[in-house]
């Protein structure tokens, strides 16, 4: 256990960004899923409104660091590519 009260503080500052980032993370990861099951489910009309959300969500999550760069372009392509698939239909 830490006693300088740098560390103390440091410790501090580590959780509280931890707990956000695990949020944000979670908020991340629900935008997708339900996006996914619009896609899944045929629902064209419900994909196309998600998609901006979903996509917008994915680039802030990278911008604070919640996920990586190639991550970040990996779910936006494969969400867009089923989505431009469904429109397709």
């Amino acid at each position: 256990m830490a006693n300088h009260f740098s560390a103390l503080k440091r410790r501090r500052q580590s959780r509280k960004r931890a707990e956000a980032r695990k949020a944000h993370r979670t908020r991340l990861r629900h935008q997708v899923r339900e996006l996914r099951r619009a896609l899944a489910s045929g629902d064209a009309d419900r994909a196309r409104v998600l998609l901006p959300r979903t996509v917008s969500l994915i680039d802030r999550s990278l911008k604070r660091g919640v996920i990586k760069e190639n991550t970040a372009s990996r779910f936006k392509s494969r969400l867009m590519l089923r989505t431009a698939a469904l429109a397709g239909k």
